[in-house]
């Protein structure tokens, strides 16, 4: 960890932290060499700029730094691989940063995936006096940081076998029980259209439905769906070589949903949760699930397979279906299932979908206030026309290109109860642009909105 719970040491050089509001009075309250220097180098209190301050001797004395506002969670994120090695503090004259603030922003700003490649150099070390709030900044930062090493991980290295032993390693960590139905086994128990999509793996990367059980059965259920995908060549309607490229992260909705796990886990919510992973590879081979194929589900529809590139649904439907049959008091599915959600929204945007408005509608607006935003988009039954297929209750595609992530989440609406609370979350987990905390690659998004929503409900 970069960032070490403790009395700050007299010899950490210290961070007087601003913003552009209050710059002008903290400056001017600064000693005359330190208030030229400032002017000198330009700095502001712009956010994620910093000045490194000499002291008399030609040492580094102290650092301005400049943040959006003293809660934002990445207000420190530029200064850890930025500043020279040492050990930093917090001045006691700068902006009070919220403690969790603090942590967090810390903390992921010294992010690096460096399984295969070593960082150039060590991140700087941040001595913060131990409290609540910096202890939950650094259980969010390591839920984070573990979905985004599991994202970036190749599949080579994280196959639906990899998948499972982080579920089980997690489990033992947190006394939790843990199964999984892998191959064949999944036609025995009633999971039919996740055997098929997997079906044409080799056997070591076989298809299987991990399951995490957690918490008192006193307590009110919570089910964490995520999707698998340990990679997505598309299938027999095999993905172009662009296209195909990230598909490493196609199990980007389970990454965050262990995330979410974790955390509630670690926080000890009052929940019984379930976590349900279907975990595949959509490969090719003879045995592959082909475009016509008609599948009886676990619920009982039949779908149709109108282009085995849409995978995810397919095996999303019975895990939701599962899931559901335990009666949660939350269902919450988070899935990297349509380029059309991409589209509409774009990488830094998960799209939501929720049969109650009001919830959708409180959900963005808290994803606004906590930097970490999701978007209403409409569960538009008008459409489900389009995705009732002439032979099969449904096919797993529209009838054309529009309003695909719609059309995917209807898809799934029809395997949920109408009286199961449910969340449906298409997100990207990815960062396809670097700022400061979030490197390119993979990346955890909606965790922390969802996890407030969870400790709001369930309190």
């Amino acid at each position: 960890m970069t960032v070490e719970l403790k009395t700050p040491a007299a010899g950490a050089t210290p961070i007087v932290v601003t913003d552009r509001d209050h710059f002008a009075a903290r400056a001017a309250a600064a000693p005359g060499p330190t208030r030229r220097w400032l002017q000198a180098t330009g700095f502001s209190g712009a956010p994620d700029s910093f000045a490194l301050v000499p002291d008399g001797e030609g040492g580094l004395g102290q650092v301005w730094a400049g943040v959006r506002a003293a809660a934002h969670p990445w207000a420190l994120s530029a200064l850890p691989r930025g500043l020279p090695q040492g050990r930093y503090r917090l001045a006691d004259d700068g902006l009070a940063l919220d403690p969790e603030a603090a942590a967090h922003s810390w903390e992921l700003g010294a992010y690096a995936f460096d399984l295969y490649k070593p960082a150039k150099r060590e991140a700087a070390t941040l001595q913060l006096a131990p409290s609540e709030g910096a202890h939950r900044g650094l259980l969010v930062a390591a839920a984070v940081t573990a979905t985004r090493d599991l994202v970036n991980t190749p599949a080579e290295h994280l196959g639906p076998a990899e998948l499972a032993e982080a579920v089980r390693l997690l489990a033992r960590q947190h006394g939790a029980k843990f199964r999984q139905l892998v191959g064949d086994e999944l036609l025995a128990a009633g999971f039919p259209a996740i055997h098929a999509v997997g079906r044409a793996a080799e056997a070591r990367r076989a298809p299987r439905l991990i399951e995490l059980n957690w918490g008192s059965p006193r307590h009110p259920r919570l089910t964490l769906v995520g999707k698998g995908v340990c990679f997505d060549s598309g299938g027999l309607d095999i993905k172009g070589a662009e296209g195909m490229r990230l598909m490493k992260k196609d199990m980007g909705g389970a990454a965050n949903a262990i995330g979410l796990a974790t955390l509630v886990m670690a926080l000890e919510l009052p929940v019984r949760l379930q976590l349900l992973i279907p975990a595949v590879e959509n490969a090719i081979a003879g045995n592959a699930y082909r475009p016509g194929d008609v599948f009886k589900t676990r619920k009982g529809l039949h779908i149709e397979i109108g282009n085995t590139d849409a995978e995810g649904r397919v095996i999303l439907c019975d895990a939701l279906a599962y899931g559901a049959e335990s009666r949660p008091g939350l269902m919450i599915d988070l899935a990297t299932l349509t380029g059309a959600a991409r589209v509409a929204l774009g990488a830094q945007l998960p799209a939501l979908f929720s049969r109650d408005m009001a919830l959708a509608r409180q959900l963005v607006d808290r994803g606004l206030a906590l930097h970490d935003p999701l978007w209403h988009m409409p569960l538009w039954r008008d459409y489900h026309g389009g995705i009732e297929s002439e032979i099969a209750d449904i096919v797993n595609t529209g009838r054309g290109a529009l309003a695909g992530a719609i059309n995917a989440a209807i898809f799934l609406e029809d395997f949920v109860p109408a009286d199961c609370p449910w969340l449906h979350v298409d997100l990207f987990a990815w960062n396809d642009a670097a700022r400061p905390g979030r490197p390119v690659g993979g990346e955890a998004q909606t965790l922390r909105t969802l996890l407030d929503h969870v400790e709001q409900r369930f309190r």
